[in-house]
């Protein structure tokens, strides 16, 4: 069942309590029109936790402050779930008018052409010149990140200190403290089924690649079959095999922990040092109330230190055959403006894309920031690869995590690269 909330604009102030109340983390929040005139245009999206609803509820209500003659109706769907139902709608022609969107998707839906193009609203030269190289396509952009997301590992320095180990910094120390709490009978890792070990993998894999600054170059190669997937990724599996193999992590668990809701109610018992996760969680986490001090450090993968795997996130598009096309621009124009930003990114425990803007105040990922600054980071879904890489990986982690062969994992994944290949051109 869909919870759906009605309400006026001068209601706004009640909204926020309710809007995190739906069971099932379905939210449809509508503006009930007062004038026949008043132009609605909907904003379909997969934040659907209350305190991320919050803050696109501040924004929805800035904007129809300064465009009294529009409406917004933003409704949210969790995970895998929301991208379903967005493919369907956008293939029936009854897409919304602003949507979020990730890599995957967005290969679809460029190609179908029903993204507007968004390189003329003004907001767009405030971009960072990174962020820029991920979101212009020959000249065009049909989509803009609010957020710049972070993968890390989540540490309990509480139960780190008791047992007089420390914070690790380099993959020989990760994998020695995982064995000491291994032998302790203390499950080191806690992952989930979906961006723990994936992101692990594709950090370790294109690290040298973006180090060189070969990405243009590689991904090319991997989008024409010059090359296969496994030749840059078996590294990165090879590290997930053997967290799995060592017993590091609970493997038939994995396969049924959900991202950012499973896996947070583990690692708040307070039982495992370790958990693998976006970032964005940190603010979540610290208000389960665990029994703990936490903090999110950058993947210890490197025998010479760590690496900082980020997307360019929480994406939005305009449907370029919706009924509100310049109005949805307006609104997205609006969103992207830099006090938004920065207040959407700071909850989101993020960075901002925006040139010249603060890291997040979020103390628990700290120590992200000099991994990020010092540009020791891997994007996870580069524009430039046109393949669907979060899906297969996620699929092949998952194949690892039910005991299949590492061999086998990475000639099924080239397999299905084959085939996507196949199927664009």
């Amino acid at each position: 069942m869909k919870r759906r909330i009605r309400l006026c604009a001068a209601l706004l102030t009640g909204i926020l309590a309710l809007a995190g109340c739906s069971s099932n983390n379905n939210i449809v929040v509508n503006y009930q029109k007062t004038d026949d005139n008043i132009q609605t245009i909907t904003f379909f999206g997969n934040k659907y936790e209350p305190e991320n609803v919050t803050v696109i509820e501040e924004i929805i209500s800035g904007f129809m402050q300064e465009n009294p003659g529009i409406r917004v109706s933003y409704e949210s769907l969790k995970g895998s779930e929301y991208y379903e139902a967005l493919e369907k709608r956008m293939a029936a022609g009854k897409g919304d008018d602003v949507i979020m969107v990730n890599h995957d998707i967005l290969l679809k839906l460029e190609a179908q052409n029903q993204l507007e193009d968004l390189s003329g609203i003004s907001t767009i030269p405030e971009y960072t010149g990174r962020m820029l190289s991920q979101m212009e396509e020959d000249g065009k952009i049909y989509w803009v990140p609010t957020t710049v997301s972070a993968f890390g590992l989540y540490c309990n320095l509480d139960l780190l200190e008791e047992h007089k180990q420390n914070v690790p910094k380099t993959l020989t120390q990760w994998m020695e403290t995982c064995r000491y709490f291994s032998d302790q009978g203390i499950l080191p890792v806690i992952a989930n089924n979906d961006i723990s070990l994936k992101t692990l993998a594709i950090g370790l894999g294109f690290y040298p690649v973006y180090q060189e600054n070969r990405q243009e170059e590689v991904l090319g190669r991997l989008n024409q079959g010059e090359e296969a997937l496994s030749q840059y990724l078996t590294p990165g599996f090879s590290l997930v095999e053997e967290l799995i193999k060592r017993g590091y992590l609970d493997a038939q668990k994995t396969l049924k922990t959900q991202k950012t809701s499973d896996d947070l109610q583990e690692f708040i018992k307070g039982e495992s040092p370790f958990m693998l996760t976006g970032a964005w969680a940190a603010g979540r986490v610290k208000s389960m109330n665990p029994k703990f001090q936490f903090e999110v450090v950058p993947y210890p993968a490197l025998e010479d230190g760590s690496l900082l795997v980020i997307n360019a996130d929480t994406r939005l598009s305009v449907n370029a055959e919706g009924e509100n096309v310049e109005a949805a621009k307006k609104f997205v124009e609006y969103f992207t403006r830099a006090e938004n930003i920065q207040k959407f990114a700071d909850q989101q425990s993020s960075f901002s894309p925006l040139k010249g803007e603060s890291p997040s105040t979020v103390k628990a990922i700290q120590p992200l920031v000099a991994c990020y600054q010092s540009d020791r980071t891997v994007i996870g879904t580069d524009r430039l690869i046109s393949l669907p890489i979060w899906d297969l990986t996620e699929k092949a982690t998952q194949k690892l995590l039910a005991g299949e062969p590492l061999t086998e994992v990475m000639a099924w994944m080239d397999q299905e690269a084959g085939q996507e290949r196949g199927v664009q051109e």
